[in-house]
């Protein structure tokens, strides 16, 4: 059956801090409009939380807008959701948590208005965010349609959050990004890396200017970029995934050859891998078969 997921991404510069949230809705607007066959609506990493010209992202001021997910930035958040009816990515936002704790969370909205996942980024930048890290890969069912994994900025540097989303079922992966510095062109490789050594869809979104270097781009699971900025002018980006490629990719092989997903035999022992204490497991490598989903 047809799994289709049309999907815009907005290259866009962050909105301040205590901007009215009005002007974050009717941008939202703007872009359904524009775009009323979407069914997924995604903004960068910490869109809403702009610190000045230069975005400097001091840290006091990061901490002294994080709310906890049920505070008032979310339940506008949901509001608008529910009012555009669309799956919304509205960038990751502060995360306020007991014990000072400060998070660097990514949220899907549902069309109806939910909370239906939350994402805590695993491996903040180091030294410069001052976010404590996730513990908890997370994916999320659009029903009749796909799972979704979600990622922040510099996951995507470490390859074992794209396999490990890949794993629990992800037909696409959605990393927002906010880069600022030159190492975008690197991100722009580990988008389309991350892409075939996964068989995954893959949305690489980051801010525009100022301050962001732009080049978002979505590209398919053999790697092949579908939609792309070259620069950091504000633009968006929109694709119809046709996540059934995913499929027919692992069945079929990357480029008609390489079925990494098919790797291991069910006679194959076990390979121990003492960087995580762990092994891997030939009865357990395959990804979650896309009609049986779930958090792995």
């Amino acid at each position: 059956m047809p799994r289709n997921l049309p999907l815009t991404a907005v290259q866009a510069p962050p909105r301040l801090i205590g901007e009215p949230f009005s002007q974050f809705a009717e941008e939202a607007t703007r872009i359904r409009a524009d775009q009323p066959d979407t069914r997924l609506i995604v903004f960068p990493e910490l869109h809403l939380f702009g610190d000045g010209q230069p975005d400097q992202q001091r840290a006091d001021a990061l901490r002294a807008a994080a709310e906890p997910l049920d505070g008032p930035l979310l339940r506008n958040l949901r509001q608008l959701a529910g009012d555009l009816g669309v799956w919304l990515i509205p960038g990751s936002v502060c995360e306020s948590a007991p014990g000072g704790m400060l998070f660097n969370t990514a949220v899907v909205l549902s069309p109806e208005g939910e909370v239906a996942a939350s994402y805590r980024k695993i491996f903040p930048w180091r030294p410069y965010e001052p976010y404590d890290p996730g513990n908890s890969f997370v994916t999320v069912e659009l029903p009749g349609i796909g799972r979704v994994g979600l990622s922040i900025c510099y996951d995507a540097w470490f390859p074992e959050t794209s396999r490990h989303l890949a794993w629990m079922g992800a037909d696409v992966i959605v990393n927002i990004v906010k880069t600022t510095t030159p190492d975008r062109a690197q991100e722009v490789v580990l988008a389309r890396a991350n892409a075939i050594v996964n068989q995954v869809f893959m949305v690489s979104l980051n801010c525009a200017a100022p301050p962001g270097a732009g080049r978002s781009l979505i590209v398919d699971p053999e790697g092949f970029v579908l939609s792309e900025s070259e620069n950091g002018t504000p633009t968006t980006l929109f694709a119809d995934l046709d996540l059934t490629h995913v499929d027919r990719v692992r069945a079929n092989g990357t480029a008609g050859y390489n079925r990494m997903w098919s790797q291991f035999g069910a006679n194959d022992a076990p390979i121990d891998m003492p960087l995580y204490a762990g092994r891997i497991d030939p009865a357990t490598w395959t990804p979650a078969a896309s009609d049986q989903r779930s958090n792995r």
